[in-house]
């Protein structure tokens, strides 16, 4: 503060910043077809602050002239454009170094948790409504700005530049649009996409930044991506048992578990008339997670949502931004009576772990017990938020998974 005499310097790291449309290779986005978005490879380009364009109508099939015209009756559930979808991924250099599984259930289950008032607010235009007043689309007619940092773990937490590398985003349609959709009457509407768009800044830097980035690539240095991956289990069909134990998955010392998101669903899947943005309570009364033997949380939960004792997995759950930000601000746009009735998400926090956990594999393993049996078509999902990375090199464009 009292260096008065220095001069006067202006930011000129970056010169040019301007987003480019990038589309598959054809435009085919029929239910199960693959969408392939490749970017070229000679770019300096910020894939955490891209966008996907979405845009489409809701048509039906007229019962009396047998034509197809708009549905108007139909809206989309809170979320239902990623609903669309059953799986996103991302290649660098020909090689998958991030996949979203079921990216509807995925990042309704990571958003509930990790959005604050103001940017459920901002996201209304990427189809994220809790209230679903801004699902319906316009005379059939719907787009949607989806950002990239909102389906993928590597674009939320990599804020660098990719560069001089190839890298193509992959899109698989789900093969039924009846997730995505709630309607109270028996139109059937299905959801005709007419354009899928990858909105990509590509970087200019200045001339410093220039030549430094010139001799990362002519030294071919091993460039380090890590990242948080989102990666959803499920256990369908649970069986009508007061107490569950599942054995999630191994995962290696690489890919370690951080946070657990759980989450039951009872008959949603495949109806029309049920939204499966939301979730149920299953009367659950204790839940814990095992990491080999390490148990989280160390005691019982005590839960009972008859007698409205769910204040611990409320404050779990409102603890999950600040933990997982890093920040001192607990926020949610979640209140207590939402989470009662729509979003009872069991979050369990295990990113503190002992020495030895951190140098073997570790099986995760989920058991949880309900005050009665559990409900005939209840369906349980995991989001296990792991650590991963991977590096690449500019010049020989090599692409390794740590």
């Amino acid at each position: 503060m009292f260096d008065i005499e220095m001069g006067i310097e202006w930011d000129k790291g970056v010169v040019g910043y301007k987003f480019q449309s990038h589309e598959a290779y054809t435009a085919r986005y029929e239910n199960t077809d693959e969408i392939r978005i490749p970017l070229q490879e000679d770019l300096c380009t910020l894939p955490c602050d891209s966008l996907i364009l979405i845009e489409g109508q809701f048509v039906k099939t007229d019962a009396t002239t047998n034509k197809t015209v708009p549905a108007t009756e139909t809206k989309f559930v809170n979320n239902g454009v990623a609903f669309l979808f059953s799986e996103i991924r991302y290649e660098v250099s020909g090689v998958t170094v991030d996949t979203n599984t079921k990216p509807g259930i995925t990042t309704t289950m990571k958003n509930l948790a990790s959005l604050n008032q103001s940017e459920s607010l901002k996201l209304t235009m990427s189809g994220w409504d809790l209230n679903e007043e801004a699902t319906k689309p316009i005379d059939g007619y719907f787009q949607a700005c989806i950002p990239l940092n909102r389906l993928l773990g590597f674009a939320e937490d990599y804020k660098n530049i990719m560069l001089n590398i190839p890298q193509e985003l992959i899109l698989i349609r789900s093969n039924s649009d009846v997730n995505a959709l709630i309607c109270a009457t028996n139109e059937k509407a299905r959801v005709v996409i007419d354009k899928i768009a990858w909105l990509v800044p590509h970087i200019v830097p200045g001339l410093k930044e220039e030549v430094k980035l010139a001799k990362t690539i002519e030294k071919d240095k091993e460039i380090a991506v890590p990242y948080r991956s989102w990666e959803l289990h499920s256990l369908p069909l649970l069986p009508n048992t007061t107490k569950c134990s599942w054995p999630v998955k191994i995962s290696t010392k690489f890919e370690t578990p951080r946070y657990i998101i759980f989450g039951l669903q009872s008959n949603r899947e495949g109806q029309l008339d049920k939204n499966m943005s939301k979730f149920d309570r299953g009367d659950i009364t204790n839940m814990r997670v095992f990491l080999n033997n390490e148990r989280y949380p160390y005691e019982n939960l005590n839960i009972s949502y008859k007698k409205h004792h769910f204040g611990i997995l409320y404050e779990m759950f409102t603890n999950f931004r600040s933990r997982y930000y890093y920040t001192d601000k607990k926020e949610t746009h979640i209140t207590p009576t939402q989470f009662f009735d729509s979003y009872p998400l069991n979050i369990i926090d295990c990113s503190m772990q002992k020495t030895g956990l951190q140098t073997q594999s570790i099986a995760l393993r989920i058991e949880f017990d309900t005050d009665t049996g559990i409900s005939e078509g209840t369906t349980a999902y995991t989001l296990v938020i792991s650590d991963r990375a991977f590096t690449y090199t500019p010049l020989t464009k090599s692409v390794k998974q740590v």
